[in-house]
Formats: structure tokens, sequence, C-alpha cells
């Protein structure tokens, strides 16, 4: 993949933590990741505005609704990372 080197000012308190984080991928690699993710999440952002315009916009009620789902999903990750099992699963 093709690179460009670019200056950029960050708060020093701020790459030192940086620094310890990504010593081993490097800080750059570290740094393009993270510009990545927020570029994801920007356009998440723009997703969303587009659709509550044309289905208007969330109801509490829905999101209650996948609140709920990801807690379900958060308890089932932390059930198979744990290796436990449900009731009357079998072994």
């Amino acid at each position: 993949m093709a690179t460009k080197k670019v200056t950029v000012t960050i708060p020093e308190d701020l790459l030192e933590e940086i620094r310890g984080e990504a010593a081993e991928r490097g800080l750059s690699a570290y740094v393009a990741e993270a510009l990545r993710s927020k570029r994801d999440r920007d356009r998440l952002v723009e997703l969303v505005g587009w659709l509550e315009e044309e289905h208007g916009p969330v109801t509490e009620s829905e999101r209650a609704e996948v609140r709920g789902e990801l807690d379900d999903l958060d308890a089932e990750h932390a059930r198979r990372a744990t290796g436990q099992r449900r009731a009357g699963e079998a072994a």
C-alpha cells in the first residue's frame, strides 16, 4: 500500500500514552488505524442521518430493544469466553 509522510501536531501527554500502547505496531500504524476508525464512525453518523431523514428518528423503545439484544450478545460472548455451558446443554 502506498503511504505518504505528513506532519501533525499532537498534545505531548497524548503522544506519550499512544507511544506506550503502539510500541510493537509502531506509531504510524496506530495513528492510521485510529484515523480509519474515526472515518468509519463519521460515515456511520452520516448514514444514521440519512436513514432518520427517510424513516424518522429511532424511538426510545427501539433503542431499549437493541440495548437488550446487545446485552444478550455480551452475555453470550462472556459465557463462551469462560467455557461455561447453558443449563441443560450437553458436554
